[in-house]
């Protein structure tokens, strides 16, 4: 092989190299885990029982993601059990961050393989109703993740009112906390217009209702959230199984901001459907690839 031939192999390598650098992929995954507790709480709700984490840590795991922000977390030492049993099953996520709101059972936490560089969750998120005061019962978690040296991804997290009844109506409350969600998005957006901002969580309500149409804003607005729509292999949405009723819904949402949809790759954007998804949750894992690229 002659000294010309090895010159253009040479930079035909670094190039190859170089590209794969600057296309690192990554995956975000969002799961409410269904009362993720290690004990009886005051209220006389069991521990998850050791199937139901079990199935929770496979399918977790299957999938690999390196950042995962979870719903429905008991408490620190119960994001410490998932840290651990996660590890043990080969994925190790050891950043983490945990808001502990006003809700004493059921908070929101978040686990990455990669450095958490700024954290600005709120845990005590206050508003007006009927004029009497209330709190986001889950405060909203609000961090940033340093992907590469060139790329940082921030990630707000929610789970809003729940559908069970509240003397001021639960529908009015959940619309209240998407109005706040809203006002801090917008403050974030007009700040830095191409964020990389992802968007996640339980919503406890359909695209249809008043709080998911306050975030994702009006069509061909800077401020707007574009919904990424996981599917499943059959091609179906839902996201939660409200036994019940025997109703499917999607109440599960990735919103992503305007600045960070070029780097999202979509055919890879899924809603998880193992056989054992019930054993696991009343919710199924939902999740996106992202290119830490700035594009």
């Amino acid at each position: 092989m002659n000294k010309s031939i090895r010159r253009i192999l040479s930079v035909l390598i670094a190039t190859c190299l170089l590209g794969e650098a600057r296309s690192q992929n990554i995956v975000f995954g969002a799961y409410n885990l269904q009362n993720y507790r290690l004990q009886t709480d005051a209220s006389g709700q069991k521990p998850k029982s050791p199937a139901s984490k079990a199935a929770l840590t496979a399918i977790v795991s299957q999938l690999s993601p390196d950042i995962l922000g979870v719903c429905e977390m008991a408490s620190r030492e119960a994001l410490a059990d998932l840290q651990l049993r996660l590890k043990s099953a080969g994925l190790d996520l050891p950043e983490s961050e945990f808001v502990d709101g006003p809700d004493p059972d059921r908070h929101l936490a978040l686990l990455s393989r990669f450095p958490i560089v700024e954290k600005s969750s709120d845990r005590q998120v206050t508003f007006e109703l009927n004029g009497a005061p209330e709190l986001v019962r889950r405060g909203f978690l609000d961090v940033v993740v340093q992907i590469n040296n060139s790329y940082r991804l921030r990630l707000i997290g929610v789970h809003l009112k729940s559908k069970i009844a509240a003397p001021e109506g639960e529908s009015m409350i959940r619309r209240m906390e998407s109005h706040l969600l809203a006002q801090r998005i917008s403050k974030i957006l007009e700040r830095e217009p191409e964020a990389n901002l992802l968007v996640y969580g339980d919503f406890n309500d359909t695209k249809d209702q008043p709080a998911l149409q306050s975030l994702i804003g009006e069509r061909g607005s800077q401020q707007m959230l574009r919904d990424l729509y996981a599917i499943d292999e059959r091609g179906e949405c839902w996201t939660h199984y409200w036994k019940t009723a025997d109703v499917y819904s999607r109440m599960d949402f990735l919103l992503a901001s305007r600045g960070l949809l070029p780097e999202i790759l979509r055919k890879q954007t899924r809603a998880h459907s193992p056989v054992n998804w019930n054993e696991a949750s009343d919710h199924r894992l939902i999740s996106t690839a992202i290119t830490a690229t700035n594009r």
